[in-house]
């Protein structure tokens, strides 16, 4: 099977971002919701997100700054108030997810353009959608910021939201397929979770005996 290699040293960030974003596929999105100091509520989407630990419970979301180097109105509020919080988009969510991906200005509210109910945050100020099947609110553990242009934020989640009718209280699992949460592929495309199947990983012992 005949391969190709890259050196990302040489590659322009545009090219390094095509082939990442093709490769590292489905992205989980993160639908995010912040208020500035003076009250003003954002939303955003992002897909360089993903859940990094359980114990203590650790999301991580990368966010690039505007083209002129000024932070992005998600990354400002941020780090100015210490609070977000994190919705996971279902399929049901795209085209209002969309326009919460739009670029506004500072002082447009994403969530009425969208006509996203709200309910306030309850352990951080950043509102919670209603819509959304799961929200997870977060507060400020750690900015890396890895370029002018990019900060790494990590937030440890202080409260989560799920819809009722996803989860089995007996076992705790969530019912992936009526999740219908969606992942972000290359370019423009997204995928949904109707495709699954089920590995279970054998103990050492278990492997030896089925593989003699």
């Amino acid at each position: 099977m005949t391969t190709v290699s890259f050196d990302f040293d040489s590659l322009t960030p545009k090219e390094r971002y095509k082939l990442l974003i093709g490769t590292v596929i489905p992205r989980p999105v993160a639908l995010v919701t912040t208020r500035s100091p003076s009250g003003q509520a954002n939303a955003g989407a992002f897909s360089f997100f993903n859940v990094l630990t359980h114990d203590p419970a650790i999301l991580a979301l990368g966010v690039e700054y505007k083209p002129d180097g000024t932070p992005k109105d998600t990354a400002r509020n941020i780090l100015d108030t210490g609070e977000f919080t994190v919705h996971i988009a279902d399929y049901a969510l795209v085209d209002q997810m969309e326009i919460c991906s739009i670029k506004f200005a500072p002082e447009v509210d994403e969530l009425e353009l969208a006509g996203l109910e709200t309910a306030a945050g309850e352990t951080v100020r950043s509102p919670r959608i209603l819509a959304a099947p799961a929200a997870l609110e977060c507060t400020l553990l750690q900015s890396i910021p890895v370029s002018p242009a990019r900060v790494i934020v990590l937030g440890q989640v202080k409260k989560m939201f799920l819809r009722e009718s996803l989860l089995d209280p007996a076992t705790m699992y969530i019912d992936q397929e009526a999740f219908d949460a969606i992942g972000r592929l290359g370019g423009y495309l997204y995928a949904r979770q109707g495709d699954q199947f089920e590995r279970v990983t054998p103990t050492p012992e278990a492997f030896f005996t089925t593989t003699g």
